[in-house]
């Protein structure tokens, strides 16, 4: 086991990454910029490191400046959590060139999820369905045209590179096509530094569904699914599971472990897929990383899968086998973002008053205290709010009693808007697809 972690990230994960390296008896060291010199993982970590930069994000992102404090440190590993470096193939090359282990998987692996096209065709030799699309980058309009006519509309237009739901078009009509291709290869250079897209068939009315997976290089298991298919700008704010019938989630979850282990993949990964209306199933990616929602699932199955992550790093085996794998109850995750429920605009300042909720069932992770002030140059999210109980029913009640409790004097956020998700009824009776808020705009305003 590493004896010493350096944790390049910040907020709620980089707490959730240090609470799992005290229970391995592992030394945590947490970089940060001046944004978060008293956030709480800087002050519960072993030690802090200042990166100072004008920039905020420029302390988490500076790949050479975050390699040399992980040799100033002492530090055997690194663990990236999610955003910032955490998919980045040439950060965890450098650490490999150091010495240093990249806590994820390798540059290999990095390399070819970060490419959704190369990923594609992978997963689809390993067995896994995927939605009709182009097996080349897009350069050509008229020939993007003529083949987006051949898929038939409405098709999506996604960046080969990135996520995050950035570099996305729906097009809906050959009209449109041309300005949308446009659009799409300029978020995602800008976004990237990668214009390459690709056209791929639009899943309408469909349901987010991801799986849960650990690998250690060689053998791979899953851990179930979660449902995340209530979205704000392609970015999940409820995750829930389990969802699927055991006959169902044993025949996807056998093929993502067939996927896993054709590319040698070591550390947690998630893979992500749409159902459409017919019940079939299409891959859209794989996330090399921990994922916000790990909570769900480890509310579910009692594990902790940010441990596992760190041991498969190690070189360890797999420490559990797929029969150890059992799911009790049911569990949800509200994600308490700092943001207008109505508009959905980001709301950052300082938390003059803060109290979280407790009680059987529940879990928060979050880095807000009262007193906290909330930068307005990072990710909205404050808090994660997680409940479990026996049923669904009871989970959701759990929840919204949780988000009744919840005080935050300072900020605005999206519990408003979670509990008239929790009461309504389409919710209630799992008619819950990707385009719920849209189809629901009543949310949005207060119910009024």
């Amino acid at each position: 086991m590493f004896r010493r972690v350096l944790v390049a990230n910040r907020g709620e994960i980089a707490l959730r990454i240090i609470r799992s390296l005290r229970s391995l008896g592992v030394e945590s060291v947490v970089i940060h910029g001046r944004e978060d010199r008293l956030s709480l993982p800087v002050r519960l970590a072993n030690e802090g490191y200042y990166i100072p930069r004008d920039d905020p994000l420029a302390s988490y992102l500076d790949i050479e400046a975050i390699v040399s404090a992980a040799k100033e440190v002492g530090a055997d590993a690194v663990h990236p959590g999610y955003g910032f470096l955490s998919e980045n193939a040439t950060f965890a090359q450098r650490l490999s060139e150091e010495g240093i282990t990249f806590i994820g998987p390798s540059p290999e692996s990095l390399s070819l999820l970060g490419d959704k096209i190369a990923a594609r065709e992978a997963m689809s030799k390993a067995g896994i369905p995927v939605a009709k699309a182009t097996k080349d980058p897009i350069t050509d309009s008229d020939g993007a045209l003529q083949i987006a006519s051949e898929i038939g509309f409405p098709v999506m237009i996604k960046a080969a590179s990135g996520g995050g739901g950035i570099g996305m078009q729906v097009v809906n009509d050959k009209s449109d096509f041309d300005s949308a291709l446009r659009l799409c290869q300029g978020r995602a250079k800008s976004a990237f530094g990668d214009d390459r897209v690709f056209i791929e068939e639009y899943i309408d009315s469909a349901e987010h569904i991801e799986f849960q997976v650990i690998g250690d290089g060689k053998r791979a298991i899953h851990l179930g699914e979660r449902f995340c298919s209530i979205q704000r700008r392609h970015q999940k704010i409820i995750e829930e599971g389990p969802w699927l019938s055991d006959e169902q989630r044993e025949e996807i979850g056998s093929r993502v472990i067939s996927g896993a282990e054709a590319i040698g993949y070591r550390g947690l990964a998630t893979f992500e897929f749409l159902r459409n209306s017919e019940g079939e199933f299409y891959f859209m990616e794989v996330n090399p990383r921990v994922q916000v929602e790990h909570t769900v699932t480890e509310m579910i199955t009692g594990f902790d899968l940010v441990s596992f992550g760190i041991i498969v790093a190690s070189g360890e085996p797999l420490p559990i086998s797929q029969n150890q794998v059992n799911f009790s109850g049911h569990a949800i995750q509200a994600r308490i973002n700092a943001e207008n429920p109505e508009t959905l605009e980001p709301s950052p300042g300082k938390l003059w008053d803060c109290h979280w909720p407790g009680g059987p069932g529940i879990r928060v992770d979050t880095h807000g205290f009262s007193g906290y002030d909330m930068p307005g140059s990072f990710d909205s999210l404050l808090a994660k709010i997680i409940s479990w109980a026996p049923s669904r029913e009871q989970a959701i009640a759990r929840l919204d009693s949780a988000l009744e409790e919840t005080v935050l004097i300072g900020v605005d956020s999206l519990i408003p808007l979670h509990r008239q998700i929790l009461r309504e009824l389409d919710f209630i009776e799992r008619n819950i697809t990707t385009d719920y808020l849209e189809s629901h705009p009543d949310l949005l305003t207060g119910g009024h």
